[in-house]
Formats: structure tokens, C-alpha cells, sequence
């Protein structure tokens, strides 16, 4: 569990290049496993299918992610289901875009 709570610090640096809010708090991460000796999969989303950073959100999460001492390797699964909306938004994402 400390591993993912690592992970999570990464995932945190990195930010959706259109909203000011980075992509954990945006709700796009939806799933973090870590596999024996530290193989790391991600199952993360898009704002939309058409994202601009379609191509290279995902190859930052997996290099970051893989960069991290422990972590022995990092896949990025991109999901589509379900699809992401505001709703997914941490409290503080929704506060940082004005939406409370």
C-alpha cells in the first residue's frame, strides 16, 4: 500500500495540459495495481476520447510511474467505461474550476 500511495504522489505532478488540475484529482486514474516484484498497471481514462494528449498523457504516466526507484515497470491501460465526467472530480478539483 505504501507503494501506491508513492505512485499517487507521482500521478499528482502530472496535470492535464487544458485544466489547471493535475490528472489523480481529475479523477482519470481509476485503477492503481501493483503486481509481484513491483510491476505497476493503470487503468486511467480521458477527459475525452478525442483529448489532444491522447498520445502522450498516457506515455508520461507510464515514464514517470517507471522512473520511480521500486517500481520495476508501468503499464497505462487507457478505459473508456465507465466514461469520465466532472462527477469523478475530487472535492479540490471541483473547488479549483469553480465548480462548488
Amino acid at each position: 500500500m505504501e507503494l501506491e500511495n508513492e505512485i499517487i504522489e507521482v500521478l499528482k505532478t502530472i496535470y492535464d495540459p487544458e485544466i489547471p488540475v493535475d490528472i489523480f484529482e481529475l479523477g482519470l486514474i481509476y485503477e492503481i495495481k501493483v503486481h509481484n516484484e513491483n510491476e505497476v498497471e493503470i487503468d486511467m481514462t480521458l477527459t475525452s476520447p478525442n483529448c489532444p494528449v491522447a498520445e502522450t498523457l498516457p506515455k508520461e504516466v507510464e515514464d514517470k510511474v517507471a522512473f520511480m526507484h521500486q517500481v520495476k515497470s508501468a503499464k497505462v491501460n487507457i478505459v473508456f467505461d465507465p466514461p469520465w465526467d466532472k462527477d469523478m472530480m475530487s472535492e479540490e478539483a471541483k473547488l479549483e474550476l469553480g465548480f462548488i
